[in-house]
């Protein structure tokens, strides 16, 4: 069966040149990378930074506003959760209770159907017994996506329309209403996008503020007031009449439109005379209490976070959301300043994913050429045959667009472990051309075969020879694919982040496979077949080669391309070789050296500030000493392996020291030789592990770190400190203000924007007093999209030259140069944008670390913005280590915590600035204590006594205007100056049954005590 395959596509070789047309093409219109050329239809295979390696997990979110911590968890967390722990495949329960919000998050096994484990849910929520919730709680569904799906975050700014530079005169407020009603209706629109949340500014309200004198003067009950605030707002529909034979709708108009509308809503009548709200009430507008924002560089600022739907292509949701922004653009607001300057309300983005993506897939996409441009040079110096070199190396390309086409249809994402199967492959593809095609050179080779080049014959020489290579190749790719059959039965995150890479390196093998069996015979046949017999024929495209490769170079300033005029100066002057070979021994030599070039200008493996040729020797002696190496193996192959049998006891010392040595490499010499010091330590030598030498050998070798999965450079940082449990909104924004302040006045810090609290999502459960400031750094290098340096003009004094006719030298000192102000070039140097004492990220993540210190924070972990989202998903923790507390109360919790915080910061390989506790106990309360004999007295309900004090102190949202599309809350509360204290909350007026009004002091009692900021539980039991 498989001779047959080889022999039918061998002599079928136009099907064979169709299918590998067709092959090529649907590749490239699958492939992930950039190659939008505009000839293909483009469906390329979706793209992400890295694998989604977070749990199955599904969020219920609870609003109970202006309920404690201790309340939420009481009544509406733990109820929730001991419902929901009985839903099919549930495998975890994570609940999170804070002030006025509950976040319940459900854990699925990996094998529950995402969409499957929300329908459950919502049939249980639908179902909860009557009186499991406090009146008027009503949970809801989370959008469906995680944290990891916040792929796009803006602002909101008055930008010049036509420079687009910051204009300003938007108030926060206003910039807030633009946020709710137009631009996150119009990005939700976008294909995709699960969720659009809004962050900073103010949201707009009706605010009536009581006046409780005028309430004792005219008699009128906070609960007088609520009731007309509430029937103030109201349009109704009266069917119809026909006046004339026409029919006329009939609508009553009573919705509050402003202010006034409001103001002259009835409470009362007394004597006759109405008593209106404006009597009694102050009425304006103002902004609603909130519990997060958002500052840039400073300045408070409106934003949004755009949310991409699990499963969708995050790369082609951002493209969606763009082209959103681009419609709406037009449509936003715009203003005349007083200085005649036009202010129009821009969307800027602070954090798009794209870029990580962008930058993530070119850097593969760039590595996976150089390991192929590595493979040519291999493959031409050990077979010193051009023919035969293009041959093999034409495979690698082939199977990788053959890969993508398979991982599309497989619904496989490509990210930075997705493609790293691709690599990993590439060397065993390599193997599968050399061996078909060296065992065709060595049949024709043979005596017998001289001189077979075309026809039947060669077509039989080439079967003959692929079919005594191709059980032995496939056995030997079956055994690589078997061993990795493991990998595909990871369960949980291993699974999830490793079998993506499984996947493509088995197709790609397998693509290679088929290939080198269907397409690499037929590409044999016409490669070795082509014969041109005429010398002037010769000739002729031989001056074609050398005038095509100066035109190439004249245009494209690439120096490999005058590797072609040398290929065809080398041909025309042939004859003048004695030696047959000695032409092909030079082309495979100009071909290396080109091929070498090019490899050392993408590689430059020791940077480009030490220049090309140093970089393009370091290149050469690499592949030198590797080759020299396994060719001096080859060569004294025989005479090594008579010595290891001669000498077996002496070769057996080589593997004995390896192993040993890379144990202790790999584990430590303290772990590996342990229990070399516990037997001194039993004979009596107690202070063995103290001994010099013991203490040089464990210094030397501490054993090789393990980590679950390398951080990707996201470009961004994520600095997420928080302020002690007490703190209060003022203080807090005065903290992140001043964090980003200090942290964008760093050179390398490209933009900085901060948020305190949470965003009006279920997928951002932050305290107030949790920030998260994400800080994008230049590149060490200026990049193009996809993540390449780019080149820069400079004469020859290594100087910059610059648009407006000055020079610039990086030595002359530091200072920032815009993009634009630098003239592009191909031919040019690449230009730095860190300072010279600036070597690594690490080095711009200690200088944000030096700045973000301020009495009142805690310290921070290393993070970045995806890797954040990936362990606090994976974990329920801000940091990519950490432990949790349980106990039977908060206090215990506490107390556990701070012993452990106290014990980790004395290990001497922690940092102790990392450690860190999130304190459980520690938020200031003022408890009103009711007193029910008192109450008893005045005939007051506790129901009653609550809901005048809910009213008063917290503002009890009564309505909601209607103005077009925008809508407003309508709030009433006590004014500011009566409720700022415990002496004036003491005065609140509260209505008796007799209709008398006496302050809350007759009938409770204030109190201060300490209480939890935020209560985290674990399928119901308590944790911190």
């Amino acid at each position: 069966m498989l001779n047959k395959i080889i022999r039918y596509f061998l002599e079928n070789r136009v099907i064979t040149l169709l299918l590998l047309v067709a092959i090529i093409a649907w590749g490239l219109s699958t492939a992930p990378f950039n190659w939008d050329g505009g000839l293909l239809p483009r469906n390329p295979v979706p793209v992400d930074a890295i694998p989604d390696i977070g749990d199955n997990q599904q969020i219920v979110a609870t609003e109970w506003m202006g309920r404690s911590p201790k309340d939420i968890q009481e009544q509406v967390t733990y109820p929730l959760t001991t419902s929901l722990l009985g839903i099919p495949g549930v495998k975890t329960i994570r609940s999170t209770s804070m002030f006025g919000m509950s976040f319940i998050y459900i854990i699925f096994d990996e094998d529950i159907e995402f969409y499957w484990s929300r329908s459950r849910i919502l049939e249980k929520l639908n179902s909860l017994p009557s009186g499991t919730l406090p009146e008027g709680v009503q949970p809801s569904l989370g959008p469906d996506a995680t944290a990891l799906g916040q792929i796009f975050w803006y602002t909101l700014e008055g930008r010049n329309p036509e420079t687009g530079e910051p204009t300003g005169g938007w108030d926060p407020d206003e910039l807030r209403t633009v946020q709710d009603f137009q631009v996150r209706y119009s990005i939700s629109a976008a294909e995709g996008v699960s969720e659009v949340a809004s962050i900073g500014g103010f949201v707009k309200e009706y605010q009536v503020e009581i006046n409780p004198d005028a309430m004792r003067a005219f008699g009128v009950s906070i609960m007088d007031v609520m009731n007309a605030v509430q029937k103030s707002n109201l349009d109704i529909g009266a069917e119809t009449i026909e006046v004339n034979k026409a029919e006329y709708l009939v609508r009553g108009l009573g919705y509050i439109k402003t202010v006034s509308d409001l103001e002259e809503a009835v409470v009362t009548v007394r004597n006759s005379v109405p008593v209106k709200i404006k009597d009694v009430a102050f009425v304006n507008i103002g902004p609603a209490t909130r519990r997060g924002g958002l500052d840039k560089e400073g300045v408070e600022a409106v934003g949004g976070v755009v949310v991409a739907r699990h499963g969708s292509n995050p790369l082609e949701v951002i493209n969606n959301v763009k082209g959103k922004i681009e419609e709406m653009e037009a449509g936003l607001p715009q203003r005349t300043l007083e200085d005649g300057t036009v202010s129009k309300v821009a969307v800027v983005p602070f954090y798009d994913r794209s870029g990580v993506i962008r930058e993530t897939i070119g850097t593969l996409e760039d590595d996976l050429t150089l390991e192929m441009i590595i493979c040519i040079i291999v493959i031409i110096i050990i077979i010193v045959n051009l023919r035969a070199s293009v041959v093999i190396s034409s495979l690698l390309p082939i199977a990788v667009l053959a890969a993508f086409i398979v991982m599309r249809l497989l619904h496989i994402d490509a990210n930075i472990v997705a493609l790293s199967g691709i690599a990993i492959a590439v060397g065993v593809m390599t193997d599968i051309g050399v061996v078909f095609v060296e065992i065709v050179i060595q049949h024709m080779e043979k005596p017998e075969n001289k001189g077979i080049t075309k026809g039947k014959a060669f077509v039989q020489l080439i079967y003959r020879a692929v079919s005594e290579v191709s059980t032995p190749t496939i056995v030997a790719m079956l055994t690589t694919i078997v061993s990795f059959l493991p990998v595909f039965f990871l369960e949980a995150q291993e699974g999830k982040l490793f079998r993506p890479l499984a996947y493509t390196k088995t197709i790609t093998l397998v693509s290679a496979l088929i290939l080198g069996m269907t397409v690499v015979p037929t590409l044999t046949y016409y490669f070795f077949s082509v014969r041109i017999s005429s010398k002037n024929v010769r000739k002729i495209l031989n001056i074609i080669l050398i005038a095509g490769g100066i035109v190439l170079f004249a245009f494209t300033g690439v120096y490999v391309a005058l590797a072609l005029p040398l290929f065809g100066i080398n041909n025309l002057y042939a004859h003048r070789w004695k030696n047959e070979k000695t032409v092909t021994y030079i082309n495979a030599g100009i071909a290396i050296f080109a091929a070498t070039v090019y490899l050392t200008s993408e590689w430059l493996p020791v940077g480009p500030q030490k220049g090309f040729f140093i970089n393009f020797f370091i290149v050469i002696a690499c592949i030198a000493l590797i080759l020299g190496f396994f060719s001096l193996l080859i060569n004294n192959y025989e005479r090594l392996i008579r010595w290891c049998l001669d000498n077996r006891w002496k070769f057996m010392v080589i593997p004995i020291v390896t192993l040993v040595f890379g144990l202790t490499i790999w584990l430590g010499f303290d772990s590996l030789f342990g229990f070399v010091a516990k037997g001194f330590e039993t004979v009596g030598w107690k202070n063995f592990r103290q001994t010099g030498l013991w203490q040089a050998s464990a210094g030397r070798f501490p054993g090789i770190g393990e980590e679950f999965m390398p951080s990707l450079n996201e470009g961004s940082f994520l600095l997420m400190p928080t302020s002690m449990p007490h703190t209060g909104i003022e203080q807090n924004l005065q903290f992140v203000e001043a964090l980003d302040k200090r942290i964008s006045h760093i050179p390398e810090v490209e933009t900085t924007v901060g948020k305190w609290g949470r965003a009006n999502s279920a997928l951002d459960p932050a305290p107030t007093q949790m920030f998260e400031n994400v800080i994008n750094y230049r590149p060490e290098y200026i990049l193009d999209k996809d993540g390449r340096r780019m080149r820069f003009k400079t004469n020859r004094k290594g100087e910059y030259l610059l648009k407006g006719g000055s020079t610039y030298h990086p030595e002359d000192g530091f200072r920032l140069i815009p993009v634009d102000s630098l003239i592009l070039d191909s031919k040019g140097d690449y230009f730095r944008q860190w300072r010279p004492e600036i070597i690594s990220t690490d080095d711009i993540w200690q200088e944000i670390v030096n700045v973000s210190h301020l009495p009142g924070l805690t310290s921070s972990p290393k993070l970045q913005p995806i890797e954040a989202r990936q362990v606090m998903l994976s974990t329920g923790m801000r940091a990519p280590m950490g432990l949790k507390v349980s106990g039977p109360d908060l206090e215990s919790i506490e107390e556990g915590g701070k012993l452990l915080e106290t014990a980790l910061k004395e290990v001497p390989s922690i940092l102790p600035s990392t450690v860190f506790y999130d304190r459980a106990v520690g938020a200031p309360y003022l408890e009103i204590n009711l007193n029910r004999e008192h109450m008893a007295r005045y005939g007051i309900t506790v129901a009653d006594l609550q809901e005048v004090i809910s009213a008063a102190v917290g503002g009890m949202p009564l309505t909601t205007t209607v103005e077009g599309r925008e809508r407003f809350p309508v709030r009433l509360r006590y004014p500011r100056e009566l409720r700022e204290s415990p002496e004036e909350l003491s005065n609140l007026i509260i209505p008796t049954a007799t209709g008398a009004q006496i302050p809350l002091k007759e009938v409770a009692d204030i109190d201060y005590t300490r209480g939890a900021q935020m209560i985290q539980s674990e399928n119901t039991f308590l944790i911190g």
